[in-house]
């Protein structure tokens, strides 16, 4: 016989004895006659020693008899009435059926996760594991089933996500859900916070809390040790179909009936430790992440169920770690790289308009005298939404002036219009990021502002139009360290509240080409020492979500970013969306083009490119003076969009693909 490691031969012993008994057995032969056993099992060799009569022990090898022993040993019974329906159980000890009764109380206090707003109507199995209050449970699942809904923040907690029509997600434990039971009897509890949601490099465990009346389901008892292998366990859950097991052997094993709570019986394949998972063959489908382990003998979970590969095993979290959670404790944190990371952030200050003095603004002549680079142009309709400073110049209407950029801000909406830089590469100054604190600008009255209250909520985002590196240059510079005065206050200036627009964490999935955009911008200035003026602000809409105490939220963002051209006589600009297409579909609804409206599709966010004078018809800014310079607009793909009257627009996932 070949070497074999410890553990081959433990499960070799254990299948070898449960060859002895004659029920299973003739469970097998049974099935092989049948044909119901896939041929990747039965080689054609052993087909042939079969029907020859040979011994089964001689002809199945070990790896397949595991595999024919979980799919034909193990089945996961029904519970009806919080009482599990017994059937035989076979391969399994004498008196196994008592061990069942002994723990069929645990089966009210496992429930099935359930999903509102969300086109999932439930994703995985739950259960209590603490009393902390006498109307508070907290319950465990996976993380997987949690990150369905649910973003994990740096504390480790976690906080709902929001649909694509920025309706929040919510999710609740229904603690029914059997098999003959009638919609009436569920009484689904809301979660009402993600205590704990882990990291995608730790133990596959989220912690949830949920409240209500003082009846609720108790807390499961955890053992004080782990578990042992051939220790008999069994799974309390929801098993869904499954398409990446065998559809022949669940529809031998669940005859149709999925989505239901179940009691699967079986066996701790390998405990845990010395470097090994721990390990079992309950039968189990995807709606089982998140399932107790349970111990049938000392009536305690041994630990989480969270992943299964057909044929081979199951695995779990054990309860070492469920307990160390549920104490508080929490995995190190993984290094993920050298970032920039932002102090804890000050109280919010005030500067009065004196303290503006001197500040001269977004300077469209800083290209050159024949490269003018003007604001857009609003229509009446929109200048009659701004705030007007009290210190406001004639020649340039409704503008906050910064250092080195300019704001003209949005009244009804307490978010800036737009916003406009100058950036000069060859004199770029690096300032280190310090406690960030944040200002109202009283040169607008404050009740149109927003405050660090306003952001509150994890799932708002302060977002920079101006960011904070880009109007940090002075041309007394002597290098790129060189941290000037007016280089500092440029850096100041970028934390003023009007500067700031409404983020919510959709945007965080295409985000990272969006700010890597606008530090290619910055780079290439810096590396090739040109200049380039910027104009950002977010896509105001009737139908935005309204989140912030009733303020909508921006569901897009646009940029317009201009330079001279090879040569340095003439502009070059092109423009930028942060979106889901939600623009680019309009522009089709509105240009008719009904085909291509019922084919589109909204995706997930990222960033286009996208015509100039697209954006234009979009917004409705005159974006004239830059439709020209545009090469996505000039290049063939916008002459055929002429006579289609199509969106010119490219989706980027480098920056090599943009249209220069």
């Amino acid at each position: 016989m070949p070497d074999e490691t410890q553990h081959e031969a433990v499960r070799r012993a254990r299948v070898e004895e449960r060859l002895q008994n004659p029920a299973l057995r003739e469970v097998i032969a049974q099935a092989i006659a049948a044909g119901e056993v896939p041929p990747v099992l039965v080689s054609e060799q052993d087909a042939e020693l079969l029907d020859k009569g040979d011994d089964l022990e001689s002809v199945l090898s070990l790896d397949p008899l595991e595999a024919i022993v979980r799919r034909f040993g193990r089945p996961p019974l029904l519970i009806e009435n919080d009482e599990v329906v017994l059937q035989p159980l076979p391969e399994f000890d004498a008196g196994t059926d008592v061990l069942i009764k002994g723990v069929e109380p645990f089966v009210k206090s496992v429930g099935r996760v359930e999903f509102v707003n969300h086109d999932m109507e439930w994703g995985g199995t739950g259960w209590v594991i603490d009393e902390p209050t006498a109307t508070s449970r907290v319950v465990a699942t996976n993380r997987h089933v949690a990150k369905l809904v649910a973003a994990r923040v740096a504390d480790g907690s976690g906080v709902f996500l929001r649909s694509p029509a920025g309706i929040l997600y919510k999710a609740r434990l229904d603690f029914k859900e059997e098999v003959h039971s009638n919609p009436g009897d569920a009484t689904p509890i809301l979660v009402t916070k993600i205590i704990y949601l882990a990291d995608d490099a730790s133990p596959d465990v989220a912690l949830l809390r949920i409240e209500g009346e003082p009846d609720l389901p108790s807390a499961l008892p955890l053992a004080d040790e782990e578990a042992e292998s051939d220790q008999r366990v069994a799974l309390i859950g929801y098993p869904a179909y499954d398409s990446r097991n065998d559809k022949n052997d669940q529809a031998r094993y669940f005859q149709g009936i999925f989505d239901v709570k179940r009691f699967a019986p079986g066996f701790v394949m390998q405990a845990l430790g010395g470097g090994q998972a721990l390990s079992h063959d309950c039968t189990s489908l995807g709606g089982n992440s998140g399932s107790p382990l349970i111990s049938l003998e000392n009536k305690r979970v041994v630990g989480l169920h969270f992943s299964g590969q057909y044929g081979v095993q199951n695995n779990a979290v054990g309860v070492g770690t469920l307990r160390r959670l549920l104490a508080g404790e929490r995995p190190v944190g993984r290094a993920r790289g050298p970032v920039e990371k932002a102090p804890t952030e000050a109280a919010d200050g005030a500067h009065a308009a004196t303290f503006f003095a001197g500040r001269e603004g977004y300077d469209p002549r800083f290209l050159g005298k024949k490269l003018a680079a003007p604001w857009p142009v609003l229509d009446a309709a929109t200048e009659a939404t701004l705030a007007q400073p009290s210190d406001e110049v004639p020649d340039q209407p409704f503008e906050l002036r910064y250092t080195h950029f300019g704001v003209k801000y949005r009244a009804d909406r307490k978010q800036p219009l737009m916003t406009a830089v100058n950036i000069d590469g060859e004199h770029s100054v690096r300032i280190k990021r310090t406690r960030d604190k944040w200002f109202a600008d009283k040169r607008i009255p404050a009740d149109i502002q927003l405050s660090q209250a306003d952001y509150s909520d994890p799932q708002i985002d302060r977002g920079h139009m101006v960011r904070r590196e880009d109007p940090n240059w002075d041309v007394a510079a002597t290098s790129i360290n060189d941290a000037t005065q007016l280089a500092k206050d440029a850096n100041a200036d970028t934390f003023h509240y009007v500067n700031a627009a409404l983020q919510h964490s959709q945007l965080n999935q295409g985000r990272q080409l969006w700010l890597g955009l606008e530090n290619y911008i910055l780079d290439s200035a810096r590396t090739k020492g040109f200049k380039t003026c910027v104009f950002t602000g977010p896509v105001f809409r009737t139908d935005d979500p309204e989140i912030v105490d009733g303020l909508p939220v921006p569901r897009e963002f646009w940029k317009l970013v201009v330079m001279p051209a090879s040569g340095g006589k003439k502009l070059h600009a092109t423009a930028y969306l942060l979106s889901q297409g939600d623009m680019i579909r309009e522009l089709l609804e509105k240009r008719s083009r009904v085909e291509a409206v019922e084919g589109f599709v909204l995706g997930p966010y990222r960033t286009f490119q996208i015509a100039i004078a697209d954006l234009a018809d979009a917004t409705g800014y005159d974006l004239s003076a830059y439709i020209p310079a545009d090469p996505l607009g000039q290049a063939r793909i916008g002459d055929e969009a002429v006579s289609t009257r199509e969106p010119v627009f490219v989706p980027l996932d480098s920056f090599e693909q943009i249209v220069t």
